[in-house]
């Protein structure tokens, strides 16, 4: 009798899909809080009266240094109550500690990203913080150092957090890629297609919402590269399993981000 050979087991690898609809699920949560809690809802209770809210900007005839600033504020400020909730979360779900992840890494480097942004480009809201003050050169390259540290210091805590609450072995750089590149590629795609749909104009999305994507959440591609050696999972690696219900939550709030907000809402005082 011939021998029956044992089939090769394949190892089993995150699902693509519900990585990426986590993915686009965080890149709303952050965008949400930069527009609408970070400017928006500043500018309505220190003076607007009304604006338009979009997934790109707030406009309205009311502005101030604080309004402008509001938005890093916001992200950086959930950022870091993010991370102290996926280092709790010691007994969540393999999707959850995901979207902690990538909500902390979205808000983390939309914030951070945003100093280096301005400083390099005189343009959005830390140039309109810094409009007026001088010398402004001096304050332009203070942005940049800012940008530079605090970008450095994200993708520090980032990478930590992926290897440490996530579970990512750092050897493991097939799986590491996927639960980083995927994110990244989520983000860039929801930002671009709902900047095309805001009502101001098409140069916001070259100008916003491109820069806030592809620039700001670029440390995802190469934070690998400087997490500690030394950082290793404080927790089991649990495979993030095929999720109807996170795709069909992304899939559902995707398209209310892009048609409705996208668009532009009218909010009043």
């Amino acid at each position: 009798m011939a021998a029956t050979e044992n089939p090769i087991s394949t190892p089993a690898i995150d699902d693509a899909l519900t990585v990426c609809a986590i993915s686009l699920l965080s890149t709303i949560v952050s965008d949400v809080l930069h527009e609408a809690l970070g400017h928006a809802a500043v500018a309505l209770v220190t003076g607007a009266q009304s604006g338009v809210l979009s997934t790109v900007a707030w406009s309205s005839v009311f502005d101030s240094r604080l309004v402008a600033a509001g938005g890093t504020l916001v992200n950086i400020a959930a950022g870091l109550i993010l991370w102290l909730a996926l280092r709790i979360a010691t007994d969540a779900s393999a999707p959850w500690r995901f979207f902690l992840f990538t909500s902390l890494a979205f808000n983390l480097f939309t914030g951070t990203g945003y100093f280096f942004f301005s400083g390099v480009t005189d343009f959005g809201d830390w140039s309109t913080v810094i409009a007026g003050m001088s010398p402004h050169w001096l304050w332009r390259g203070l942005l940049i150092v800012v940008g530079i540290a605090t970008y450095y210091a994200a993708v520090r805590i980032i990478g930590s957090a992926l290897v440490r609450y996530v579970g990512v072995q750092q050897n493991d750089l097939s799986r590491m890629r996927r639960l980083t590149l995927l994110p990244y590629l989520s983000s860039v795609f929801l930002l671009c297609a709902a900047g095309f749909m805001n009502p101001i104009g098409i140069q916001l999305v070259w100008q916003s919402a491109l820069p806030a994507a592809a620039g700001a959440q670029c440390g995802l591609l190469w934070m690998r590269y400087y997490i500690p050696k030394s950082i290793v999972p404080e927790r089991g690696s649990q495979i993030i399993r095929r999720s109807y219900t996170w795709i069909a939550v992304a899939v559902f709030l995707s398209l209310v981000f892009i048609f409705v907000l996208g668009r532009g809402i009218q909010l009043h005082r």
